[in-house]
């Protein structure tokens, strides 16, 4: 097997972003909705954009409607994050040897463009992918496997030259189900189901020697 690009997750595998979300919405939403608790929020990790309201509105029992998308556009827009002090520290150094190894490197997350933007730019990353890819652009994103599909055709690469590095369940079985050789970090603070992936990562750093592993 020759791996000849590596496609990424952002949030959780890049940066370390899941639980600063997560915690940020419960603090938001646990005085009106006491019944919201962390645990409750778990499946949020790694949802695409386009399934998150209807399932926060199934949540806090309230109706999928302008209102209720006005009040989590204001819970979005009230998490301030600094990127770069959330960037997974391992992140430069390994893209820096993966270019020099010759691959191609691509981002494909579920999360906006405008939010994949705004972390590049911050972390000064803008220049490091060949690709980048937004779940925005789908009717579907992860667990559906279009965006790596789209990924993988805009590298020009199939599926077997290509590792995916992933974190959570939604993540994962697209990856699967793309075809991609998956590579799963692990994470124990989330209850992910990570038995899609070929392997597992203890850290980032794992990757060149896997990479040789599969040569």
């Amino acid at each position: 097997m020759s791996i000849l690009a590596v496609i990424f997750d952002m949030d959780g595998v890049l940066i370390d972003s899941e639980p600063v979300y997560l915690y940020h919405d419960w603090e938001q939403l646990r005085g009106r909705y006491p019944w919201v608790t962390p645990e409750s929020l778990y499946p949020t990790v790694g949802m695409a954009s386009q399934d998150y309201p209807r399932f926060m509105a199934r949540l806090c029992r309230r109706d999928n409607d302008v209102a209720f998308a006005e009040e989590l556009s204001q819970i979005g827009a009230a998490c301030q994050v600094f990127y770069p002090d959330i960037l997974r520290p391992q992140v430069r150094p390994l893209l820096a040897r993966l270019r020099a190894m010759g691959l191609q490197i691509a981002l494909a997350s579920s999360s906006a463009l405008a939010n994949i933007r705004r972390v590049l730019t911050e972390c000064e990353l803008t220049e490091a992918f060949d690709v980048v890819v937004s779940g925005e652009a789908f009717t579907r994103s992860k667990p559906d496997p279009e965006i790596y599909q789209y990924t993988m055709a805009q590298l020009g690469r199939t599926p077997a030259e290509c590792l995916i590095v992933e974190d959570s369940t939604y993540g994962v079985q697209a990856g699967a189900a793309a075809g991609g050789v998956v590579a799963a970090l692990r994470d124990d603070r989330f209850p992910f189901d990570q038995s899609a992936a070929r392997f597992h990562l203890e850290q980032l750093a794992d990757i060149p020697q896997l990479l040789a592993e599969l040569e």
